[in-house]
């Protein structure tokens, strides 16, 4: 698995082109906005984009999501349907944040607890860990190691929960039940800021001891 990190909109969000190497088939990780610069990555690296997909409902992870589904066909997958709210209220979120209007919508289908989404031949296992939003999911690919966090766990740091619904234990509970019990080496790619480990955040970061 092939991780292109594309920094979007000025809350720097990460965007991730997931690439299976052995089919050349990819997937959208949370595209935040700036919906040509996505596609001149998608371009650039020569893939086959099949599907979209969501971690939670914040604007600066959704707000090109769309879009991209209609100018490349394809479905809109996740995040857990208790961020329905969230994708309902996208023309709050805009004029809270001063983002330019993005319609609301809804995915093409939710992600629940224990589902598998596949990218050519990766196989995510998808974990529901509320707390910085209640239907926030991240994607675990067990054979290659690598971890989607959203705003989940951070280098360094954790999500917020100080936003509607937001609940900071449940937060740090998903994180230390879900994500510290993933092997050590597990590479994160959170969903702003530089990759980390799960070992590195198991000793050093301060929001978890």
């Amino acid at each position: 698995m092939k991780v292109i990190v594309i920094p979007v909109t000025p809350y720097q969000q990460n965007c991730s082109l997931v690439i299976c190497e052995e089919t050349n088939k990819a997937a959208i990780v949370d595209p935040g906005g700036e919906v040509e610069r996505i596609l001149s990555a998608v371009k650039n690296h020569n893939v086959t984009v099949d599907k979209i997909i969501l971690t939670h409902g914040h604007l600066d992870h959704v707000g090109g999501a769309e879009t991209l589904a209609e100018q490349l066909n394809i479905p809109i997958i996740g995040p857990e349907k208790e961020d329905a709210f969230w994708l309902n209220e996208m023309e709050q979120q805009c004029n809270m944040f001063g983002f330019p209007k993005v319609n609301s919508f809804l995915p093409t289908e939710w992600l629940e607890e224990g589902d598998i989404v596949e990218v050519g031949n990766i196989k995510f296992s998808v974990l529901h860990i509320p707390g910085h939003t209640p239907g926030h999911v991240v994607l675990f690919d067990a054979a290659s190691k690598q971890l989607i966090a959203g705003d989940i766990l951070f280098n360094g740091s954790i999500g917020r929960s100080d936003f509607p619904r937001g609940d900071h234990g449940q937060l740090i509970s998903g994180i230390k039940t879900k994500l510290l019990t993933l092997p050590e080496e597990t590479l994160v790619y959170p969903g702003h800021g530089p990759t980390t480990t799960i070992g590195r955040e198991k000793v050093s970061n301060p929001h978890l001891r």
